[in-house]
């Protein structure tokens, strides 16, 4: 199946707690199927010590969702205009 996001694209996510919030794309990984939204379904990491960090520390990232759950912005809005008429 052909996916048309790419890195940088604008999307809205369209399924799941995050629905109707907008992002960007940071990153496609396409064997898996998943995007990472600038964000969208942050979740916090322990960061080891290490000497960059050396108290260590909690840390949100982005996790990544599956690129069904997600629409390009601009496919979006044009599905929403043709509700309106």
């Amino acid at each position: 199946m052909k996916r048309n996001i790419k890195a940088g694209d604008e999307v809205v996510v369209i399924a799941g707690n995050h629905r109707g919030n907008r992002g960007k794309v940071i990153q496609v990984q396409p064997k898996e199927g998943r995007i990472l939204v600038e964000g969208i379904n942050k979740r916090k990491h322990h960061e080891r010590k290490t000497q960059d960090n050396p108290e260590g520390a909690i840390v949100e990232r982005e996790n990544p969702i599956h690129i069904s759950n997600v629409m390009l912005a601009s496919r979006h809005g044009e599905k929403a205009g043709k509700k309106n008429k």
